[in-house]
């Protein structure tokens, strides 16, 4: 039987992947599942532990959503090497599944580091919300120790080998990481490179609205965005970047047309205005700072009523 040390790594390794270090879990699960059916580790704490893991560190992002709400979630997509992800991946699977999006969240990249923090964010019942982060856990732990119960014959001709390879094979481990994290941030450069065009300030935007006519303003947040945030600039059209192509009979071709949401580097906004361009629309801009921007320069805005930033997929989950 192999020392609590042991065991204390596979925990330890699942939770920092999953409180959002580039630290993969998923090879040490696999490893360690291969032990296991060799009777060098105990099955039973393997598999407890890990699950544990996972149900710490999502109840941590979810403590951290519920107290900060769309400031975390910001500050996650921020720092998110799949920045697409975190805009448009995690919102939209919530509001098509609502607390059931967690049960598969850990096999979706991106989706797994933001559902929990999402849940915390939109009120969802702490109780709801654990039941399904453990189901979802316990699926994910065990596909990775079925994976290494699978391949136990191959992982133990291949550990002699790496024990023998020594500080090689750790150096070979880090190069890879590194490798990975590199090409995460290339690609991330790259969607945001995408999304580069010009931007209109909220002092232009403000002046503007003055105007006869004045620019239409576009709102392009997602239901669970505006749930997050229950105020907009006064006037603004809600068309979700989904929907932007499906209603392009309501924006009119000789005025500017302003987008904004509450993504980092108007993301959501800079999508939907490439999308417009790209059927014939010239006079079409992000707000730069999007929506928090347009409210920290002090400039009015209209509140949203509660029931049409309802979202339908989470209704059944009453709040506490």
């Amino acid at each position: 039987m192999a020392s609590p040390f042991t065991l204390g790594v596979v925990f330890l390794n699942v939770l920092l992947e999953q409180l959002g270090l580039p630290l993969p879990a998923v090879p040490t699960l696999v490893v360690a599942g291969a032990l296991a059916a060799d009777h060098r580790l105990p099955a039973a704490s393997l598999y407890a532990l890990a699950v544990a893991a996972c149900v710490l560190s999502d109840s941590a992002w979810y403590l951290a959503g519920r107290i900060y709400g769309g400031r975390v979630l910001s500050l996650l997509c921020r720092i998110s090497l799949t920045p697409d992800s975190c805009v448009s991946q995690t919102q939209t699977s919530f509001e098509r599944w609502g607390a059931k999006v967690l049960v598969i969240a850990k096999f979706v990249p991106g989706l797994s580091i933001m559902a929990p923090p999402l849940a915390g964010a939109v009120r969802m019942r702490f109780a709801r919300f654990s039941a399904f982060s453990t189901l979802g856990g316990a699926l994910w732990v065990g596909a990775a120790l079925l994976a290494g119960v699978l391949l136990k014959s191959q992982i133990e001709q291949l550990l002699p080998q790496a024990a023998g390879i020594g500080g090689a094979a750790i150096l070979v481990i880090v190069l890879l990481l590194g490798a990975y994290i590199l090409f995460k941030w290339w690609e991330r450069r790259r969607f945001y490179r995408a999304l580069r065009m010009a931007r209109i300030s909220v002092g232009e935007l403000h002046e503007q609205m003055s105007r006869d006519p004045p620019p239409v303003v576009v709102d392009v947040r997602s239901p669970t965005a505006l749930a997050l945030e229950l105020r907009r600039i006064p006037g603004a059209l809600p068309v979700p970047v989904p929907e932007v192509e499906r209603h392009v009979g309501r924006f009119a071709r000789d005025r500017e047309i302003i987008l904004y949401c509450t993504c980092p580097h108007e993301a959501s906004a800079a999508q939907a205005a490439r999308l417009l361009m790209n059927i014939g629309f010239s006079r079409v801009r992000p707000l730069h700072g999007g929506l928090a921007a347009w409210i920290d320069a002090g400039y009015a805005v209209e509140a949203i009523p509660v029931a049409s930033a309802e979202l339908p997929a989470l209704a059944a989950a009453p709040t506490s």
